[in-house]
């Protein structure tokens, strides 16, 4: 039995191009997991396995790995940086207990930056921080520790000091132990000398080190009043502050180095072996009813309570599919039979493994804080509970964005379909926020995902790994419709032909909702002129008609509907007439309601160097972009904007042109607002002409 306080559960999760692929690799060369570094910008890093990933340089999937440190045991995953990925991030984070943020020494704290860190608040997970790249032209450590207070409003522990800037960075003082690191030229992360502190860092080193200490005895009274009355505490008893206080998410302990220069990685795995949380000190998953509402109860870390685990991602590679599991409780043997509570069927356990990247060791058991693969589920999906089927129960779900952008696809030759269509039943298990559906009126498949990059590796995916060449149509946004005005009205449904009839009547009142509030349906109705057991089935009908809006058939968002009055027969009412009575209402009420065309805007942030800022901001307002903020670094501007999506498509072409191939950009979904008319105008013309032309 493996004692659980050995174990470490960790994400490594930063902006594009932080350095997190590198700071994996480098944890893993240190570990001894591998024994020859692979780089990013080679294409040979270990956990960038796919062709796409290769050649892009980014990462695209999360991907887990299993090493050792100092006799503890980390399970780490590798998350992407890319906006259009972060759905891996959220993913991964639900499922580990500490994470290490990795920012860039020039870059400091950049856009996606910011996302990741909102999903880990969100997830409660306790993170140390790695400045990294502090050979880098413009690298400032306590700058970026400024940009976290700021812009992340997160509270860093500084607990080193570089030595040294850019060029001239050849280690770091650690405050703790009054000790400095300094690594020689060789790369090799073994070869460093620990000395005495630097003479002329004596003053700040002191300065920070009490600053330190100040954060940490606030995690225990008997030992801030002992330091008070100028006792200093031990070693030990700081670390268990600075232990307390990270895993409770009052402080971020931060350090600096230079992963590509194998500079400072071992203090980060001391870190995580000190400060950061085994599985049993996180707070415990809570339990969930069939709706997804918490029932109280929590899914205790232990090996001998029954078995708690959850899916959070399908991979399919050539052995067929993997389903990566995080055990919260209980142990999983080969062989077993486990339950999946969403589907309430079960499956026996064939093989498990141990994963490294995309190698794997075959094991026998897992228990309560393992990340394993089990290979072969059937009927599994992201988010899906497995449990002792003695102790059916259910995991909190994962809750995932909707696209924003979708392309219509289709085979280039007949035979394509057949595998197109499997291909995508394997790609739609792998990535919850890649939707499929078929549209109706031309027959064409759309695919629907988080950005441009997202669908164009879909693409190249299905045709390298799956043999399937597409034709690939123009990025489509994901237009809604909603109304700008409240209307009162009343509607009746009366059909008699022989033998019992129906009848509905029903008083409505339709208006405007509040920005992202969807659809909300209440009744006000007294005195019984619409019986209760009728309401269901009248916010059916309403619910099932907002898939389509009047102007040009795109769902419809922010509605309110108020039943208040109504009348019913005594013979030929039934839930059945009141559905279809809700449905020609909306029909009737809807175009009658002010109906609007509504677009999704995005959260676009854009660097530039120094001269070319004029062109980005004329650029930016020129695609009807809102500019919001400008931040000036050492080696450029931050242009921060809200831009229509519709106006987005190729940008990055632009961009580069404008700041010949130095400038970088990325956006998420922000809210939707109304459109132009000019725009609304058009877009509602092209869409009927598209669907007169494919009947």
């Amino acid at each position: 039995m493996t004692d659980l306080s050995h174990y470490r559960n960790i994400g490594i999760f930063a902006h594009v191009d932080a350095g997190k692929t590198t700071t994996t690799e480098r944890i893993l060369k240190l570990t001894g997991k591998i024994h020859k570094t692979g780089e990013v910008h080679d294409g040979a890093a270990t956990t960038d396995f796919m062709e796409q990933e290769q050649e892009r340089g980014i990462t695209i999937q999360s991907a887990a790995t299993t090493c050792f440190w100092k006799d503890h045991r980390f399970n780490i995953i590798d998350t992407p940086g890319h906006v259009d990925f972060t759905i891996e991030v959220y993913r991964s984070l639900k499922v580990l207990d500490g994470g290490v943020g990795v920012f860039c020494g020039s870059g400091g704290v950049e856009p996606q930056s910011e996302t990741n860190w909102r999903y880990a608040n969100e997830s409660e997970v306790a993170r140390i921080i790695f400045v990294n790249k502090m050979d880098r032209m413009g690298a400032d450590f306590l700058r970026v520790v400024g940009q976290v207070e700021k812009v992340l409003g997160a509270n860093p522990m500084v607990m080193v000091l570089p030595i040294g800037v850019e060029e001239d960075f050849v280690g770091m003082v650690d405050l703790l132990s009054r000790k400095a690191y300094i690594w020689d030229d060789s790369g090799l992360p073994e070869n460093f000398d620990v000395t005495d502190v630097p003479a002329d860092m004596v003053d700040q080193v002191e300065e920070y080190r009490e600053k330190l200490i100040e954060m940490a005895v606030e995690q225990d009274d008997d030992i801030m009043m002992a330091y008070m009355e100028g006792e200093e505490p031990s070693m030990e008893d700081i670390k268990h502050c600075i232990r307390k206080g990270t895993i409770a998410l009052d402080f971020f302990p931060t350090y600096c180095g230079s992963a590509f220069k194998n500079k400072g990685v071992q203090l980060i795995l001391d870190a995580v072996v000190d400060y950061l949380p085994s599985p049993t000190e996180v707070k415990p998953q809570p339990l969930t009813d069939e709706e997804g509402n918490e029932t109280g109860e929590v899914a205790i870390v232990a090996t001998e309570e029954p078995l708690k685990a959850l899916a959070f991602k399908i991979m399919e590679d050539r052995f067929g599919a993997l389903t990566f599991v995080r055990v919260y409780s209980g142990v999983l043997n080969k062989g077993d039979t486990i339950l999946n509570s969403f589907t309430g069927k079960t499956e026996r356990v064939g093989r498990m493994v141990e994963m490294h990247a995309d190698d794997r060791n075959e094991i026998d058991r897992a228990q309560a804080g393992d990340i394993i693969a089990i290979v072969g589920m059937k009927a599994v999906k992201t988010g899906h509970t497995l449990c002792d089927p003695k102790h059916p129960v259910t995991l909190e779900a994962m809750i995932f964005p909707d696209p924003v952008i979708s392309i219509a696809v289709k085979p280039k030759d007949k035979g394509g379909s057949e595998k197109m269509g499997i291909a995508i039943g394997k790609m739609i298990a792998e990535d919850p926020s890649f939707r499929v559906e078929t549209d109706e009126d031309s027959g064409e498949t759309i695919l629907k995902g988080m950005g441009e990059l997202h669908l164009d590796i879909k693409v190249d995916i299905l045709k390298r790994t799956y043999g399937v060449d597409l034709i690939v149509g123009q990025p489509q946004v994901a237009y809604r419709e909603t109304i700008t005005e409240e209307i009162d009205d009343t509607y009746t449904h009366k059909k008699q032909s022989g033998g019992s009839g129906q009848f509905g009547k029903i008083d409505y009142r339709i208006k405007p909702g509040e920005p992202g509030t969807g659809y909300v349906f209440s009744s006000t109705v007294v005195g019984g002129n619409v019986p209760k057991e009728f309401f269901p089935a009248i916010e059916k009908g309403f619910k099932g008609m907002m898939d389509e809006g009047p102007l040009a058939g795109f769902p419809v968002l922010d509605v309110e509907i108020e039943l208040y009055d109504g009348g019913f027969h005594a013979v030929d009412s039934s839930a059945l007439a009141f559905e279809i009575a809700a449905k020609g209402a909306f029909r009737q009420s809807m175009p009658k309601a002010g109906p609007q065309l509504i677009e999704p805007i995005m959260k676009v942030d854009v660097y530039t160097p120094d001269d070319h800022v004029g062109d980005v901001i004329g650029d930016l307002n020129r695609r009807r972009g809102m500019i919001k903020d400008q931040e000036k670094n050492v080696t450029g501007v931050r242009v921060k904007a809200e831009v229509p999506l519709a106006e987005m498509f190729g940008y990055i072409g632009t961009l580069r042109t404008m700041t010949s191939g130095r400038g970088q950009f990325s956006m998420e979904f922000s809210h939707y607002l109304p459109c132009p008319r000019n725009v609304s105008e058009t877009v509602i013309a092209e869409t009927k002409a598209r669907k007169e032309a494919a009947q």
